[in-house]
């Protein structure tokens, strides 16, 4: 096999895209970016226990939160806020190359998360403020659970480059 055959044949990783990628300027206000529901159970909480190294009972002892009146247990804030990850939905797959970083975020805890609860991540463009040769994206992010309660909004901030400055 000749040498310009074999770089023809050559796999690009950077051409394994999820969806079709946009720049900054194609954005819109109300542009959404669901992240897939998930119910949140004790292989959860463990898990968030162990990254975080958050030993309080009312995070890890049924009986506690029992005590206190709550139907089981409570979501530390953090473990909340997590749920918004970008990168468990689609949002940096469509920025693609132009993503340069994850700058500034805000959350306000609105009502508790219980075990077992079922969550329903959303992030939506708010702001789009373009600079010289980057813009800044604010996505809204808001987590919802299965009772359509809001437990969760904030703002995440992104700096991406600007298509028409490559």
């Amino acid at each position: 096999m000749s040498d310009t055959h074999k770089s023809a044949d050559r796999y690009n990783p950077l051409d394994h895209k999820l969806v079709d990628t946009k720049g900054f300027e194609e954005l819109k206000i109300g542009d959404r970016f669901p992240i897939p529901s998930r119910t949140l159970g004790d292989a959860n909480f463990a898990a968030f226990q162990l990254a975080s190294g958050d030993n309080h009972p009312i995070h890890y002892d049924e009986e506690y939160c029992k005590e206190l009146g709550y139907g089981g247990l409570l979501a530390h804030g953090f473990q909340v806020l997590i749920q918004t990850c970008p990168g468990a939905g689609l949002f940096p797959h469509v920025m693609g190359e132009c993503m340069i970083g994850f700058i500034e975020q805000s959350s306000r805890f609105l009502k508790p998360l219980i075990a077992g609860d079922t969550v329903y991540p959303m992030l939506e463009v708010v702001d789009l403020k373009k600079q010289t040769k980057t813009g800044v994206i604010t996505l809204k992010a808001t987590v919802h659970n299965q009772r359509n309660e809001l437990l969760m909004e904030g703002d995440q901030k992104f700096l991406v480059r600007l298509k028409s400055v490559e």
